[in-house]
């Protein structure tokens, strides 16, 4: 079957480089082609594939030099070919076509399997080889540093998420290994820790061993922790254990979870997981954001379950893609199929309004006020089949007023979403609660100039924040 060719203005064609096999473009075959197309003679089409990230333009798959000499000519149009590639790897593409009329060089040939496989660690070294012209064994010398790397980094993310209690058949497909492949990996689980281990033993800080491994610090922690108690652990991690219901933090822990929207101090997560859960708990966090929570269980010693909209594979391995959608025939649905259930549930949504502007478009915090509510109800009452009798929920949540340039004697209710309403709307959908503890956010948020215009004005600001611990009516 003959291809089909059209025709597209040069000006809308790029050379994307990163799927470029050659280390540059050799200005003898340009002219050369170009005096050609000055005397008449025709060339096959170049090939090319719409731009992922340029709508609009194509990328070059083959014929770069025929390419420039079209442009050198002042040619504004020429006829191609364009690809779907369907999945297949656009620079092993390139490479295959580059090597018809040129072999590779071999720096050519090793910089392209070494770019292939750094895109992707399910290429075979064949698959690679055939690509760019090279044996599958001289493939395997370019890239074998690589390998090595992506296999301990591949073990890392296995050992962070066994440790969190996610099972095998997610942890396969969260990493997208076969089952075969992801059962090689299994026996290195116990022997994993020990070099990691054996400089800590040597007086090695906890930060040097993480750097020195690649270990996310969490990870480390949960090796220096392992056997303790609750209490001794708060004191290795240097936080102190508030023993009344107002639970105040001016700063988050930089060594738990990522710099993220609304991200709440790992302290905060930590007293939850003493007053209301025992090591070796299963903890589900069904918004788990920056992954402070995971984090916090790591050291804690608990197992976590977390989910969230945003897919980042490669550093929150643990963290499950999951979005909340209300569908208009089936409602809410359940993130696993999973037969076990959590102990407790830690659930710290996106807050109405505040910073929906920095969250994802699907992101509950840009709900309307009823929406907003909705949702929570719609979630309460699933969460409530998907648990144990006796797991406690951790909700936390803030009163929303807007307080923006609106002097306190002038606000009005209707729009906010204070505690009342949460606590209206757990107790319809079955929950009763029995703690609520203050954690309120730190006034350092304010600016001066701010806190200076508000007092001027009247201003009543907001830094209330609510843990609300709730039981199941059974």
């Amino acid at each position: 079957m003959t291809p089909q060719t059209t025709q597209i203005p040069v000006s809308l064609i790029i050379l994307d480089e990163t799927i470029y096999p050659r280390k540059g473009i050799d200005p003898r075959r340009v002219g050369m082609f170009a005096e050609n197309i000055r005397d008449g003679i025709a060339f096959d089409p170049i090939e090319v594939e719409p731009c992922p990230d340029r709508p609009g333009f194509y990328r070059l798959l083959d014929g770069a030099h025929r390419w420039n000499a079209y442009k050198s000519t002042g040619m504004e149009e020429v006829i191609v070919i364009i690809k779907d590639l369907d999945g297949s790897d656009p620079l092993l593409y390139a490479a295959a076509k580059a090597i018809g009329p040129k072999q590779l060089t071999e720096e050519e040939a090793k910089d392209t399997a070494r770019r292939a496989y750094a895109q992707n660690t399910q290429l075979s070294s064949a698959d690679i080889g055939k690509a760019v012209g090279r044996a599958r064994r001289t493939v395997d010398g370019y890239i074998a540093d690589l390998r090595a790397a992506t296999q301990m980094n591949t073990d890392i993310k296995i050992f962070r998420m066994h440790s969190l209690g996610i099972p095998q058949d997610r942890m396969a497909a969260r990493l997208g290994l076969a089952r075969t492949s992801f059962q090689h990996h299994l026996p290195k689980m116990a022997v994993l820790p020990n070099s990691a281990n054996a400089d800590l033993s040597r007086g090695f800080t906890v930060a040097q061993v993480a750097e020195k491994h690649g270990w996310p610090e969490p990870m480390v922690w949960s090796l220096v922790l392992e056997g303790k108690t609750d209490h001794d652990r708060f004191k290795a991690l240097g936080w102190g254990f508030r023993t009344w219901d107002q639970w105040e933090f001016n700063d988050c822990d930089n060594r738990f979870g990522d710099d993220w929207p609304g991200r709440i101090p790992a302290q905060l997560i930590a007293h939850i997981l003493r007053y209301f859960s025992q090591p070796g708990d299963l903890v589900l966090d069904p918004m788990a954001g920056g992954g402070v929570t995971p984090d916090t269980c790591l050291a804690m010693g608990r197992r976590c379950w977390a989910f969230d909209m945003e897919d980042r594979p490669d550093t929150r391995p643990e963290i499950e893609p999951f979005t909340w959608e209300i569908s208009s025939d089936q409602g809410l649905s359940w993130p696993v199929s999973a037969k076990g259930k959590p102990d407790l549930v830690l659930f710290d949504p996106p807050y109405f309004d505040k910073k929906a502007g920095e969250y994802d478009e699907k992101s509950i915090s840009g709900l309307s006020r009823n929406d907003y509510l909705d949702f929570l109800a719609a979630f309460f009452t699933l969460l409530k089949q998907h648990v144990k009798k006796k797991t406690r929920l951790a909700f936390i949540n803030a009163d929303w007023r807007d307080f923006q340039n609106t002097p306190a004697m002038d606000e009005k209710h209707k729009g906010g979403i204070l505690i009342d309403d949460y606590l209206e709307i757990l107790n319809k959908t079955g929950w009763y609660h029995t703690h609520i503890i203050q954690a309120p956010l730190s006034s350092q948020r304010f600016t001066p100039v701010v806190v200076s215009a508000m007092q001027k004005k009247g201003i009543l600001g907001v830094i209330s924040r609510y843990v609300i611990v709730l039981g199941l009516n059974n």
